[in-house]
């Protein structure tokens, strides 16, 4: 399908690729990764005809049709169906045609192609992937200028997706997509009858959608058969032989050198010694490709724990301004939980994290918290509100005390993932994921115990991911987690709440179950709501008993950790000279026992469910 014959790519005096060659089997789906910089949407561009090569070519089959997303949001009055449908143009040129045709021989011809190419099923495959990508049918009749860039953009997916080209070439396609989407593009791509170039660092699209991994790396493309888990396995055998293959071509050329040093002088010896010389010029050297190390995430510690529950939250509502949007919340967050929020896009999971990360307030009912925690917020804002004339020094400098000295900022931003010049870089000329990490460092700053991740991987490749999931899984302190990235919610959330319907329950299930649901609905549903799971759908979700086991151990050392509290607070308030004595203290002491009984309610209610639930798994068995 694609043949790239040794092609050099330069951009601004530096070179990406260099005389690299690689074919690409018509069908295949490739799954194309390297490190951010390393010239992938580069290598896209030239394959578009965006950008001419320096040398080599790039071969496509006569007639091929490629496609890719627009760089710019779709807008205008047209609906979104009508947009995702204007997308096959040989359709909309037959259409068109067939309305003024008055030849009867070419009327036929017409008719005939659009029989061929399956138009009149056209709407509903439209309608499909628009509901697919988080569009129901309501909003596939509204017009693009109706919705924000980010939803826009997801209507240029789904009409570069109707499209069906020979070759499809998708450059990050989550970015703008939640997890529903995201699992709704797997198992989409898995599935395209032609041949995929798609660009991630989504290692669980990369492990369930291509076939191949094209390997960019130090001006090389390679490419290897299998998905991601098969690519990593692979590449590391084959360092581990070049590592080997070099180390012993080493002692040889020292054996050599050594000979050549020790002879070259002597008569007898002249002509063997020249022998080694010329052995040693023809001697090809084995290069081993190692990548270097990425900077870690660093999350300082905070100085001590805080009493259960971070925060309780009793029927709690929330919104902005008179609109509602998350009603009669009843949850608490203990001080190490990990929480993955499931839900479409739309639904409330980042107006959670805000009230969470105290940027709204409840509008009705109660939210109790800490009133000694720290919240670390990470979240787009947070990137946009960097300032792109100062640098990752003046950002941490303004952060920390004046007396600090020269070498302790800079000592800061070096563990952030900033040393030396790149200290001093201005935000405007860093990378994305570089910016990221400088949000994600501002953010936990202060040693938060609650750290609130909107989506934190969308501008970081798969080795930065990994080491965020061990930072993440360091990290002893409370995290809530809104991703499309399942690999980090598999890795770090313990527990999943599902934002849907205008309210905020815990999810019975797993991610594997969640999976399940969201692409069953979406196969079966061709033009209805986006794929989402009832409440009722999710708690048919049978866990097996010792997963019931875990919960109720999990639930039972909750109550052990409250019922004391709840007993020392019960003590300080029985003293009647502490009304008289500190009467804003005993409020305070007050207000914890509040929040921390409605804490103990909610457990035990959850102990009693759990148990009846583990008897009746039992009995199943």
């Amino acid at each position: 399908m694609l043949q790239v014959t040794d092609l050099t790519l330069r951009i601004a005096g530096r070179t990406l690729i260099e005389n690299a060659s690689v074919m690409i089997p018509e069908g295949a789906r490739v799954g194309i990764v390297g490190r951010n910089g390393t010239g992938k949407t580069t290598f896209f561009k030239a394959i578009a005809g965006d950008l001419g090569t320096d040398g080599g070519s790039l071969a496509l089959p006569k007639g091929a049709r490629f496609g890719r997303v627009a760089q710019e949001a779709p807008s205008g009055p047209d609906s979104l169906l009508e947009r995702v449908l204007s997308a096959d143009l040989e359709r909309t040129a037959l259409l068109e045609e067939a309305e003024t045709a008055t030849d009867p021989e070419r009327i036929g011809e017409i008719h005939m192609r659009l029989a061929d190419i399956d138009a009149h099923s056209a709407p509903a495959r439209a309608a499909r992937i628009l509901a697919g990508l988080g569009f129901d049918a309501e909003a596939q009749a509204r017009p693009c200028s109706s919705f924000s860039g980010g939803w826009r953009m997801r209507v240029a997916l789904a009409a570069v997706l109707f499209s069906e080209p020979d070759l499809l070439l998708l450059d990050e396609p989550t970015n703008h997509l939640d997890l529903e989407g995201t699992l709704w593009l797997q198992d989409y791509l898995a599935r395209y009858p032609r041949t995929v170039l798609v660009i991630s660092h989504d290692r669980d699209l990369l492990d369930a959608s291509v076939d191949h991994i094209l390997h960019l790396d130090q001006g090389k493309l390679v490419i290897y058969r299998g998905n991601f888990t098969s690519f990593d396995r692979q590449r590391r055998e084959k360092l581990a032989l070049d590592v080997k293959a070099k180390k012993k071509q080493d002692d040889e050329k020292a054996k050599l050198t050594a000979f050549i040093n020790r002879f070259k002088a002597k008569a007898s010896k002249a002509a063997q010694a020249q022998s080694r010389v010329k052995r040693l010029e023809k001697m090809e050297s084995i290069s081993v490709s190692i990548e270097s190390d990425v900077p870690p995430f660093y999350i300082p510690p905070f100085e001590k724990e805080l009493a259960p529950p971070l925060i309780a939250l009793d029927r709690a509502s929330v919104g902005y301004g008179d609109n509602v949007i998350l009603k009669k919340i009843n949850l608490s967050l203990a001080p190490d939980a990990r929480i993955g929020l499931l839900g479409a896009n739309g639904n409330g999971k980042s107006t959670l994290s805000k009230l969470l990360a105290g940027e709204l307030k409840v509008i009705d009912g109660e939210m109790h918290a800490s009133s000694r925690m720290k919240v670390g917020y990470f979240a787009q804002h947070t990137l946009e509100g960097l300032e792109l004339e100062e640098t990752p020094y003046q950002h941490v400098r303004e952060r920390m005390p004046s007396q600090m000295g020269e070498s302790q900022v800079r000592g800061r931003v070096a563990r952030i993932g900033f040393s030396g010049a790149r200290a001093d870089v201005p935000v405007k000329s860093l990378s994305g994921g570089e910016k990221a990490r400088l949000a994600m460092g501002l953010a936990v700053f202060d040693a938060p115990h609650l750290l609130i991740l909107d989506e934190p991987t969308n501008h970081l490749d798969i080795d930065s991911r990994a080491a965020l999931v061990d930072a993440l899984t360091e990290y002893e302190g409370a995290v809530i987690l809104v991703s499309h990235d399942r690999h980090l919610l598999d890795a770090c959330a313990d527990e999943l709440w599902l934002v849907q319907h205008g309210t905020v329950k815990p999810f019975d299930g797993t991610l594997d179950d969640y999976t399940k649901i969201v692409l069953k609905a979406a196969r079966s549903n061709a033009e209805g709501k986006p794929a989402e799971p009832t409440e009722e759908v999710s708690r048919t979700k049978r866990a097996s008993p010792s997963a019931l086991r875990h919960k109720l151990k999990q639930v039972e050392e909750v109550v052990a950790k409250l019922e004391p509290e709840i007993a020392r607070l019960d003590k300080q308030l029985a003293d009647p000279d502490l009304y008289a004595r500190d009467s804003a203290k005993a409020a305070e002491l007050s207000k914890q026992r509040m929040s921390l009984a409605a804490a103990l309610a909610e457990a035990e209610d959850l102990w009693i469910d759990t148990s009846e639930r583990l008897a009746a798994a039992e009995a199943a068995v």
